[in-house]
């Protein structure tokens, strides 16, 4: 069911009747379908490091580390006429030991570019296909070593979407969220929001909010982050 998902997605970008491949210097710097070379540094209880490089105009590898190197994200971006599909491998810990790596694949379709953009909101749906291999902590399961982590693995469909709305020619509102469902009755949801402030045409500053939760744990993280993006 996850693989019909994704071809149906997939399907749906194919049919777009406008272009992606617009010059990158005409996107909003927060269009998550620019292809861009930029580098980062945040703080959300602990420093993360980020960057991406544009291969070419069409594609694009990016990587976040955190400043232990214990949660860690790799992915990357490729362009097409008829939209854009990313893919992504990841690690994140969570409460009582428990872990996860995540690996995935999906789309972005802009409603911008359908004309639709209620109240001025920049509508980006996203969806696609998810695996996750990890340890669960289980609950009031308990040895003198601490809790007892169980293996787990699921295969499953994510969708979701990410907002955003310019204010002025420096402020942008941004909102996103989204749920994932897999086997083995696996779920988790995401959602959050914030502000990115413009500096000038390279640099900008990010202040954001996100709550998430699945069956491996929760996180809520409060945080900041700057950007400099190489013309």
């Amino acid at each position: 069911m996850a693989k019909a998902h994704v071809l149906t997605s997939l399907s749906i970008l194919c049919a777009l009747p406008v272009s992606l491949l617009v010059n990158a210097d005409d996107k909003h710097h927060e269009d998550p379908t620019k292809i861009v070379t930029k580098v980062g540094v945040g703080y959300n209880d602990q420093f993360t490091f980020s960057g991406s490089i544009g291969l070419d105009t069409a594609r694009m590898v990016n990587a976040r580390i955190n400043d232990d190197g214990s949660e860690w994200r790799v992915g990357g971006s490729w362009l097409f006429d008829f939209g854009i599909i990313n893919f992504n491998f990841n690690r994140n810990e969570y409460d009582n030991d428990a872990s996860a790596n995540g690996y995935s694949i999906g789309t972005f379709i802009p409603l911008s570019y359908f004309g639709f953009s209620p109240g001025g909101w920049q509508i980006f749906p996203m969806a696609g296909y998810n695996y996750t291999d990890g340890e669960v902590a289980e609950d009031d399961v308990v040895d003198d070593k601490g809790f007892i982590l169980v293996p787990n693995t699921s295969h499953g469909a994510y969708l979701g979407a990410f907002a955003m709305k310019p204010i002025s020619d420096s402020w942008t509102l941004m909102a996103f969220g989204g749920g994932a469902r897999g086997s083995d009755s696996y779920s988790s949801y995401w959602a959050g929001g914030g502000a990115s402030f413009k500096i000038d045409k390279q640099q900008s500053f990010n202040f954001y909010g996100f709550i998430s939760e699945s069956d491996y744990g929760k996180t809520n993280k409060v945080g900041i982050s700057y950007s400099y993006e190489f013309q």
